[in-house]
C-alpha cells in the first residue's frame, strides 16, 4: 500500500514559481507522485495568494484540481474542535488554519505523508505525540 501524500503550501508554491529556491526540488517530485495528492482549502487559499502575482500561477494550482492532481479532502467545519485544538496547542509556533488542518488531515490518513517545506512539522505531533513522516528538502529544517 503506497503512503498518500498530503501537500502543503511550499511545494506547490515552489513547483509553479520557477524562481523558488525548491523549484526543482517540487518538480522532480511531483512527477514522481501518483496522483491524486490530498490538500484542504486552507492550503489552496495561502498557495493562490503567494502565487498572485506570479503570470499564470493560480490557474495552474486551479488546473491541478480540475486535472485531478489535487483532490480538496477537508472540511475545516466538520473537524472544528480538533482544529481549534490543535491551533490553540501550537500558538507560541504559531500554527496556521492550514498547518492545522494538515495535522488532523494526518491523523486520518494514517498511511500518509505530508509534503512540505515547513520545518514547523517537525514540531507538530498527530494524535498528541505520534511524529508525522514528511516528505522535504534536506536543508529545510532551519526554516522552522
Amino acid at each position: 500500500m503506497r503512503n498518500q501524500i498530503l501537500i502543503d503550501t511550499g511545494p506547490l508554491v515552489a513547483s509553479i514559481n520557477r524562481r523558488d529556491r525548491f523549484h526543482s526540488w517540487a518538480r522532480e517530485r511531483l512527477g514522481v507522485i501518483k496522483p491524486p495528492m490530498l490538500t484542504c482549502e486552507a492550503v489552496l487559499a495561502e498557495t493562490c495568494f503567494l502565487l498572485q502575482n506570479i503570470p499564470g500561477g493560480n490557474t495552474a494550482v486551479l488546473q491541478m484540481i480540475e486535472r485531478e492532481i489535487l483532490l480538496i479532502d477537508f472540511q475545516v467545519s466538520t473537524h472544528l474542535k480538533s482544529v481549534r485544538a490543535l491551533m490553540e496547542k501550537y500558538s507560541g509556533v504559531p500554527m496556521s488554519l492550514a498547518d492545522a488542518s494538515l495535522v488532523k488531515m494526518a491523523e486520518l490518513h494514517e498511511d500518509s505523508v505530508v509534503m512540505t517545506l515547513d520545518g514547523d512539522f517537525h514540531i507538530y505531533r498527530r494524535h498528541g505525540r505520534q511524529t508525522i513522516p514528511l516528505l522535504m528538502p534536506p536543508d529545510t529544517s532551519k526554516l522552522a
